[in-house]
């Protein structure tokens, strides 16, 4: 079971997140040149460890267990993983 960002992510892209996941599965980071163009956080489903460090630090609480993700925001599992598959 991986951690999926969902709808509340879009437009904050707080990077907090990104620098409380051991693992790196969070992305685009501030530095990487898709991080202006896109709209909204990701996490790898594959990368991720399901650790749950990236949930406490989100100020927009974006970011759900799979099994806890929200009926109204199920289309962004897919959308986490189509944002690495085109990469």
């Amino acid at each position: 079971m991986a951690y999926v960002i969902a709808e509340p992510c879009i437009g904050t892209k707080d990077t907090a997140c990104v620098d409380a996941c051991p693992v790196d599965c969070i992305h685009p980071k501030k530095d990487e040149a898709a991080y202006a163009d896109t709209e909204m956080l990701y996490i790898d489903p594959i990368e991720c460890i399901d650790c749950g460090a990236c949930v406490p630090v989100c100020p927009v609480s974006a970011i759900f267990a799979l099994d806890d993700l929200p009926e109204k925001w199920a289309e962004f599992t897919a959308r986490n993983a189509a944002y690495y598959t085109k990469k």
